[in-house]
């Protein structure tokens, strides 16, 4: 079972790392990350907060970029390819394939990722900043927060089109980032059936603004261990819980 995972991930982490749609976004996700020095002589204020500000802001950026491009059209492209029976005719069970494809792309993200963190360490240590350890810290959250944009659109892609999966898929990172009215908008409701349904809608939906950190580590605030603790172990359920509904889509799909 190893094996056969083993070999989907590999597999997966070629066919994202050949695509050019990937070197782009990874070209100018270094590119305005860079460019963050020109912005930070621009601007009033701390140099070193701007250069971190638009930084990480760039890298988000274009991380969340290509976990949605990349994602949206993983199991797609092996439908419409008629690949998928060629996999599917191997020992390898639609559980895997899901698994497989992934881990993949998470170790296609980490590459990424890491590509453009190393890039923009160097670029700070370049201006006189020394190592910071919520810029890591940071970047670990922005990954988590990537592995959840991975599941979703995978769920999409499972059972939809890369138009609609796209389109779901943004959607649900944009809501993800505006949970913090769900709270709101709940005070102003006075039905308990409604606030109910508002309540179980909140706990469904991605709560992505959790992982941003961005704020606190600009302007060098501490940062809470217990809340740290709590968004990982969010991360880990809400991608369990997302696999598995995909698995179970998946497992009843059929193929023409």
């Amino acid at each position: 079972m190893k094996m056969n995972i083993k070999g989907l991930v590999l597999n997966t982490f070629k066919e994202s790392a050949r695509n050019k749609m990937f070197y782009l976004l990874v070209f100018f996700g270094i590119a305005f990350a860079l460019s963050s020095k020109l912005i930070s002589f621009l601007t009033l204020g701390d140099t070193m907060k701007v250069l971190k500000d638009t930084g990480l802001a760039a890298i988000n950026f274009f991380c969340v970029l290509i976990a949605i491009f990349t994602g949206i059209n993983l199991v797609y492209k092996e439908i419409e390819k008629k690949t998928i029976f060629n996999i599917l005719s191997k020992p390898v069970t639609r559980d895997q394939f899901i698994i497989g494809k992934f881990f993949g792309l998470a170790l296609t993200l980490l590459a990424a990722l890491l590509a453009m963190s190393v890039i923009f360490f160097l670029l700070i240590l370049l201006v006189g900043g020394g190592f910071d350890f919520k810029i890591l810290l940071y970047f670990f959250m922005l990954y988590l927060e990537l592995l959840i944009i991975v599941a979703i659109s995978l769920l999409f892609s499972s059972f939809s089109t890369p138009i609609l999966s796209f389109i779901f898929t943004v959607s649900l990172y944009l809501i993800g980032h505006v949970m913090w009215t769900f709270n709101e908008f709940k005070s102003l409701l006075r039905s308990g059936l409604w606030l109910k349904f508002t309540q179980g809608i909140y706990y469904i939906l991605p709560n992505l603004d959790k992982f941003n950190i961005k704020n606190d580590v600009v302007l060098n605030q501490p940062l809470q261990p217990w809340t740290i603790v709590f968004t990982i172990l969010y991360a880990l359920v809400y991608i369990l819980a997302v696999l598995a509904l995909t698995i179970l889509i998946f497992r009843k799909r059929e193929f023409q």
